[in-house]
């Protein structure tokens, strides 16, 4: 039989190692690439025009790339469980096929989707490429849990041997008898939106410093791989977070969007390293695949894994409503000159280091303004290009001490961490420039300038730049006692035992917890 096949990219937006894709042009006769776009779904209300911007710039690349295989892409709007239904009709459907997802939200949808193809008697047909494993797999190793810590990660995986090699992008020999029917009216009924269709702003963005779309993806892999000696001595907490120019890859957007495969990472890796001396998991660039691994199993596996309450690991906290403390934070007004660089730098470029990311979400949470994880998560969703479900919740919940890492007397100090790697403040005046004027010795505590300095440097502090939010030697003390007392409450069981699969009726979920060292992900 001579299929008629839809093809649903969600987040797998490339060609190269795409299985559910090529399993679409098997005993294909007519084919349908589709993208869903649903501006109302719970996965897109909170997303800012910079992660929109990259989308569309990915489904454009999508669109170009299928063209040079006769065949387009269709934009559909809507929720899927009503699209599909009609184009089922339309197009009389007896194939779909799409990148195995996730995400509990993702699970939810396909399974509805999945439940009205079977009315329809189209046949669905889903492959796992999104991550290096089936992460179902890893958690049935696991006997029925996910792991909680980095090193039962790597046993698990070490266990059940490399990912699986990326096979190739589709060809035109590949299509010679595939046919994608076109009408000339294409771009109006199915053309990609625009952001003032998504009620976004143009003129509010900065330039584009990381273009979406899967060949700038695979031009940024090459120009990485080709620094042959860089790769092979990257050690993740030696970049710095307040260097000018990245000093990572800054892969992680477009492995979000899936524009770049893991797979294809993993094994150009592997190339570069053969034969020589390079740095180990986990701080090693294989080691930050591992990671996005680690937080993809811990969120499949572990019930509400994007929220404190319910979720069986995390340490429950009493944590403040402070509106004008959460809003002071977001938008770049704490009156520290590095996190307000540093929450600028995400507004504008929708990218910002790890540690960085770490020196922001410390504060935020337990270091300094003591608000709950859940509203800073609720932020980088919206601002970051990299905001993955997975990785942002369990981030989160790493530095704010409340699940896997539990040592909450280290602190990040928001004036010392970042003079470590700029001491002359050159992030801080890039980002903040009305600071730019002050002198090193005062760069990052402004208000300790005197007045004299202050006029010098046009820039009078609670004028012109507020004063600090909180005394951070002061709270930062406070909070670390405050978080004493919340561990103090726990279940002497909660960070031993988790509820495994028929407790929960789900996934199941991991055993010990902790790790000495913070996360390290692919930012």
């Amino acid at each position: 039989m001579a299929h008629t096949c839809i093809h649903w990219f969600r987040k797998g937006l490339r060609l190269h190692d795409n299985p559910a894709l090529v399993a679409a042009l098997r005993d294909c006769k007519e084919i349908y690439p589709v993208f869903v776009l649903d501006p109302y779904s719970p996965n897109n209300v909170n997303i800012g025009i910079n992660r929109w911007k990259f989308l569309i710039g990915a489904l454009k690349d999508l669109d170009c790339s299928l063209r040079k295989l006769n065949s387009r892409l269709f934009v559909v709007r809507g929720k899927p469980d009503e699209v599909f239904p009609k184009l089922f009709q339309k197009w009389k459907v007896t194939r779909l096929t799409y990148e195995y997802d996730t995400e509990p939200f993702s699970l939810r949808r396909d399974k509805e989707v999945g439940r009205l193809a079977e009315e329809h008697g189209v046949e669905i047909i889903y492959k796992v490429s999104h991550t290096l494993y089936n992460i179902d797999r890893i958690i049935e190793e696991n006997n029925g849990k996910a792991p909680l810590t980095y090193n039962r990660l790597q046993t698990l995986v070490s266990s059940i041997g490399p990912p699986k090699r990326p096979i190739p992008a589709p060809t035109r020999d590949d299509m010679k008898d595939v046919k994608t029917l076109c009408s000339e009216k294409h771009e109006e009924n199915y053309g990609i939106s625009t952001l003032e269709k998504l009620y976004q702003d143009p003129e509010s963005l900065t330039e584009e410093l990381f273009p979406g779309g899967e060949q700038e993806a695979l031009r940024r892999l090459d120009q990485h791989m080709a620094r042959k000696e860089w790769v092979c001595g990257f050690e993740k907490p030696q970049t710095s977070p307040n260097s000018l120019s990245p000093s990572t890859t800054v892969l992680s957007p477009y492995m979000t969007f899936g524009c770049l495969s893991a797979r294809t990472f993993w094994w150009r890796l592997t190339d570069v390293y053969q034969g020589k001396k390079h740095s180990q998991p986990p701080v090693s660039l294989h080691g930050q695949l591992l990671w996005r691994e680690f937080f993809y199993t811990a969120g499949l596996g572990i019930p509400n894994f994007d929220k404190m309450e319910g979720n069986p690991v995390c340490t429950q906290v009493d944590w403040d409503s402070n509106f004008e403390y959460l809003a002071a934070w977001a938008e770049a007004r704490t009156g520290f000159p590095f996190i307000d660089a540093i929450m600028t730098q995400l507004r504008q470029e929708g990218w910002i280091h790890h540690l960085a990311r770490h020196a922001v979400a410390c504060f935020l949470t337990r270091g300094d303004l003591w608000i709950s994880w859940e509203e800073g998560q609720k932020v980088f969703e919206e601002l970051l290009l990299d905001g993955d479900w997975s990785l942002n919740a369990g981030n989160w919940q790493w530095l704010s001490a409340s699940t896997f890492f539990h040592q909450f007397f280290r602190v990040y100090s928001p004036i010392a961490f970042g003079k470590k790697t700029d001491k002359n403040g050159d992030y801080i005046k890039k980002y903040l420039p009305h600071l730019k004027k002050y002198p090193a010795q005062y760069i990052y505590e402004p208000w300790k300038a005197p007045r004299s300095v202050q006029e010098a440097a046009g820039c009078i502090v609670g004028k012109d730049y507020p004063r600090p939010i909180v005394e951070h030697e002061v709270i930062s003390k406070k909070n670390i006692q405050r978080m004493k007392a919340a561990y103090a409450k726990r279940s002497p069981h909660s960070s031993e035992e988790s509820p495994g699969k028929k407790e929960k009726g789900l996934f199941p979920l991991g055993t010990a917890i902790g790790s000495a060292s913070p996360p390290l992900t692919i930012a």
